[in-house]
């Protein structure tokens, strides 16, 4: 059976600005139906690859597709397929949100309105208030409803959630599985880690403009140790020199031996029945966070993540190509 045809392709992606080289043989792989997670901390080139991948800018090398095309040669007819939704967003202060929401939903070939309503009342907006007396989080509800509401193959989300409290990200989330469930492909840019963890099937992680690491968390998890508290009746036999065990600490607590330690994935299944053999009482198994894969990614060297669109000034891009 053939592979369907990835939606988002980048090959050996590089841009360079001046003499700043802001991409650097970037590789990216979104393929259909699937929340894609797209992480790196500030600088990495995260902004500048989904200019290209959207058409805004031209890469200086390498290969990029969207949707099987040339987005640089075709972003007019490709923009029809996909909505965005930048970090910081920047509307008509005169307009009202809902007068917002049509000039937006125009530009996307029309809005569902069942759900434009629905997404309304679940992201608590009032569309009647104008722009200018909107706060950010409710600015970028704005932006939010009308991607979500188009009828998009595709989402392209750059810092989605900024500005909202944790009940609207909440909602977001949901909103997103929905979106999922009916189809759509997400691109997903954000330096909430925890709601890439919940989000995405995959995720790709760059630094200084090249992937470091791409695949789902259960395959990154499989390189990283996971943490393991165990309480059990007696000591659990050989377990400190097993094969895998590291950090190893054991202490007689209640009458109880207290092990922590962290294990190689591989011999999770070997250090858990030396515990059953030394008779569980309590067990705690904690894969690593994405956080952790994160920082792993960078030998604990990891930068701020991305708090919202690239600015130019830290590519040395000249600010009109930036815009």
């Amino acid at each position: 059976m053939t592979a369907p045809q990835p939606v988002i392709r980048a090959q050996g992606l590089t841009k360079t600005f001046g003499q700043v080289r802001a991409l650097d043989g970037l590789d990216l792989e979104v393929t259909p139906g699937e929340v894609h997670g797209f992480l790196g901390p500030n600088g990495a080139g995260k902004s500048t690859t989904i200019r290209i991948v959207l058409g805004l800018i031209r890469a200086s090398g390498g290969h990029v597709e969207l949707f099987g095309r040339d987005p640089w040669r075709q972003a007019a007819t490709l923009h029809e397929r996909l909505a965005y939704v930048a970090g910081d967003v920047a509307l008509w202060s005169g307009l009202t949100g809902g007068q917002c929401l049509d000039v937006l939903g125009a530009t996307q070939g029309g809005l569902d309105e069942a759900r434009r309503t629905a997404l309304i009342e679940r992201f608590e907006l009032d569309p009647t208030k104008r722009i200018r007396d909107y706060s950010k989080g409710n600015r970028q509800k704005v932006a939010l409803i009308a991607a979500l509401a188009a009828d998009a193959e595709l989402l392209v989300l750059d810092e989605p959630t900024s500005g909202l409290d944790p009940l609207m990200e909440q909602a977001f989330q949901e909103v997103v599985r929905e979106r999922r469930k009916d189809g759509c492909t997400v691109l997903l840019s954000s330096h909430i880690l925890g709601e890439v963890e919940a989000l995405a099937d995959r995720v790709t992680i760059i630094r200084r403009g090249r992937t470091v690491t791409s695949g789902t968390l259960a395959e990154l998890r499989r390189h990283t140790r996971t943490h393991v508290h165990a309480v059990t009746v007696d000591a659990p036999a050989g377990l400190a020199d097993a094969p895998g065990v590291a950090d190893y600490v054991s202490e007689r607590l209640d009458g109880h031996a207290d092990s922590r330690f962290t294990i190689d994935a591989a011999h999770l299944d070997d250090s858990v029945g030396r515990l059953h053999a030394a008779r569980i009482h309590t067990l705690t198994v904690t894969p690593p966070s994405l956080d952790a894969l994160f920082l792993r990614s960078y030998d604990g060297d990891a930068g701020p993540l991305d708090a919202g669109p690239l600015d130019a000034s830290e590519l040395g891009e000249p600010a009109e190509a930036a815009r």
